[in-house]
């Protein structure tokens, strides 16, 4: 009986050390991973539709159709509108390096056109020195364009790797399709878990997944290409870029676009453009505010709501971590560790009560 324990153990010590080196080399290609199994997730409802269409037999011919669809409505659209915010963002950059636009003298006449009380109050703070503060605010409008600029120059720079890793994402992605049932099969079968708690957790994960990306995502695409239209209408300059930074902003609970439309509407006010200022202000909370609001119980759904304070800091962390796919990686962990302390604490109630 020891010596039978004691090859479990072994074995149990060599299938974490392969799972790790496993996990080490695909370290490389971790975004293209993540994102293949996050499409097949949230596409595989259309993968068994189209599968039940086909006669329930053909799962290659359903697995293509789904990645043809994913292609002609996700990844296209979003490559076309990547590479014209790359454009605008290396316009901006130019325009601010060359003074045509000035973030420091917008900031200046907002201040000037504050009463004498405000500005008091501001040199209690010893953040009276307006030259000071439009320099800061300057430098920092060229990092952060220099910053868009870098980043479009390290995309153009590592095409091969971003083909590579593209090819990869498509390659996965159809496989996962093709073969998800038998797959997650064998997830369950190899989860030391009972069937009932399995089946919570593996749903708790999925559902999750789909709902961060249906929910924030499209929520934040909302946001942003109302805001994008806001700007537009009002004329200013490089309106797509600031769409997407209204889009990104909304990723973000208790944050929102409202940094990017917010200051404008103000200096609309400050310059004497009452009605734009109004229009803009009213807009914002009215229409692109309310979108969160309304889309947002519709595309997520009360099971799998969290609090926003979670939301926050695991989409901050996730971000911090991960990248830009950090989004949807921070609430899924978050969410299953609420799920998981769940699970324990609903296993452990009962031990407590035979107690």
């Amino acid at each position: 009986m020891r010596h039978a324990s004691l090859h479990y153990k072994t074995f149990l010590w060599l299938l974490v050390i392969v799972t790790i080196a496993f996990a080490w080399v695909l370290q490389p290609f971790f975004g293209a991973v993540f994102w293949g199994a996050l499409l097949a997730i949230i596409f595989y409802p259309l993968q068994r539709r189209l599968l039940k269409a086909f006669g329930g037999q053909r799962r290659t011919l359903a697995a293509l159709v789904t990645l043809l669809i994913v292609l002609l409505l996700v990844i296209l659209p979003l490559t076309v509108v990547t590479g014209a915010l790359v454009q605008e963002g290396a316009l901006i950059f130019q325009q601010i390096k060359s003074g045509e636009l000035n973030f420091g003298q917008y900031f200046e006449q907002i201040m000037s056109a504050l009463p004498s009380g405000v500005h008091s109050l501001l040199s209690r703070f010893d953040i009276s020195d307006m030259a000071s503060l439009q320099d800061k605010l300057s430098q920092g409008a060229m990092q952060g364009s220099q910053f868009v600029a870098t980043q479009a120059l390290s995309i153009g720079q590592n095409t091969f790797e971003f083909v590579i890793s593209f090819g990869i994402m498509l390659y996965l992605l159809f496989f996962l399709l093709r073969d998800g049932p038998e797959l997650a099969r064998r997830i369950r079968i190899s989860i030391p878990l009972s069937d009932e708690h399995k089946h919570h957790l593996l749903s708790k994960f999925t559902t999750v997944a789909r709902a961060t990306v249906k929910g924030n995502v499209v929520v934040a695409l909302t946001q942003g290409v109302l805001g994008g239209i806001a700007f537009w209408v009002l004329g200013i300059q490089g309106a797509l870029l600031w769409g997407a930074l209204m889009a990104f902003l909304s990723l973000l609970p208790a944050i929102g676009a409202g940094l990017i439309w917010a200051p404008v509407a103000i200096y609309y006010l400050v310059s004497g453009n009452i009605l734009e200022g109004l229009g803009l202000i009213a807009y914002g909370v009215v229409v692109i505010g309310l979108v969160d609001n309304i889309l947002r119980p519709i595309l997520v759904g009360k099971d799998t709501k969290m609090p926003d304070y979670v939301v926050l800091i695991s989409t901050l962390g996730g971000m911090g971590i991960f990248g830009i796919s950090g989004f949807v990686i921070g609430p899924v962990i978050a969410a299953m560790f609420m799920a998981t302390w769940d699970l324990f604490t609903s296993i452990r109630e009962p031990e407590r009560a035979q107690r």
